[in-house]
């Protein structure tokens, strides 16, 4: 099983919108290297779900239920989409803040490639 962190701004979808969907396509990536990371992602891979800009928070743990796939929102076959489905909120979100003043963390993608959409991480830092 592989682990991975994802973004998005909760203004656009939250994790609350996740919640009511039971499941949603991530899509509208066009960065090459969030592009490759989606391409990576395996079916039953756990994603942390992280709202950027608005809260700066890891909100809730998810599954990819679906392997890459050519995204719907272009014609472009560079880009793909994954499917997800939220599997639990957390019961108190883990700010920003909490992991850059966690040592353990202090080489976790999302503070070393900050603009990163969609970016692995290791298990004990999901943990």
């Amino acid at each position: 099983m592989n682990y991975w962190l994802v973004k998005s701004e909760p203004y656009k979808y939250s994790w609350d919108d996740l919640t009511r969907d039971k499941q949603t396509f991530w899509d509208g990536v066009r960065n090459y290297q969030a592009r490759n990371n989606l391409k990576a992602m395996q079916k039953g891979d756990l994603l942390l779900y992280y709202h950027s800009n608005k809260g700066k928070e890891i909100v809730g743990i998810a599954k990819v239920i679906k392997e890459a796939y050519q995204d719907p929102t272009t014609d472009d076959e560079r880009w793909v989409a994954v499917d997800i489905q939220p599997e639990r909120a957390l019961k108190k979100p883990v700010t920003l803040a909490e992991i850059k003043a966690t040592p353990s963390l202090a080489e976790i993608a999302l503070i070393k490639q900050s603009r990163l959409s969609v970016m692995p991480i290791k298990e004990k830092e999901f943990d």
